[in-house]
């Protein structure tokens, strides 16, 4: 029965430049989803949503996990051959099935990928960064895989609002 410590959050400065901005958001946005999870068994983060879904908090950690890995390590890094955490096969779907998966594992891989995220981040020299993303079948630049993180995020911690508040009825945050 493994609870998690509370989660600190903070507020982006709205006054910062472009690149601060996303960093910032993006960050926010990466808390926002700990904090659904924050006080949860694991079995309360394996709880799925409705059948025929897998979905739970634990798959959606697990899902951003590979979705950082996905783009900022596979595309912005070119590291082409790296599989994804969960399916050496690239299915994104395996993430989302928790049902053998602990807060200790998912989270491990969770934070461990935001870290080189951010490492790939800071050491890019400008957001205008262009590499070929496959999945695309474009060019994207670091500001546009940015810019989708944070939609993938919030699509994704709209997602933990419902599921937490099925879980024990926690709303908001």
């Amino acid at each position: 029965m493994t609870k998690s410590t509370p989660t600190v959050r903070n507020s982006p400065d709205t006054s910062s430049g472009e690149r601060q901005s996303l960093r910032e958001l993006l960050d926010f946005h990466r808390a926002t989803l700990a904090m659904k999870c924050d006080g949860l068994t694991d079995e309360e983060l394996r709880q799925q949503s409705m059948p025929p879904s897998t979905l739970s908090l634990l798959g959606l950690v697990r899902h951003m996990a590979e979705v950082e890995r996905a783009w900022f390590r596979r595309t912005i890094n070119q590291e082409t051959d790296l599989p994804l955490v969960w399916s050496p096969e690239g299915d994104y779907q395996v993430a989302y099935d928790a049902s053998g998966s602990t807060r200790e594992q998912a989270f491990a891989a969770w934070h461990a990928e935001i870290e080189h995220s951010r490492r790939i981040e800071r050491e890019a020299e400008s957001l205008e960064l262009t590499v070929y993303a496959p999945r695309w079948e474009s060019d994207v630049t670091l500001r546009a895989v940015m810019l989708h993180m944070l939609l993938e995020y919030g699509r994704h911690n709209g997602h933990a609002d419902f599921l937490r508040e099925g879980v024990d009825g926690t709303v908001g945050v």
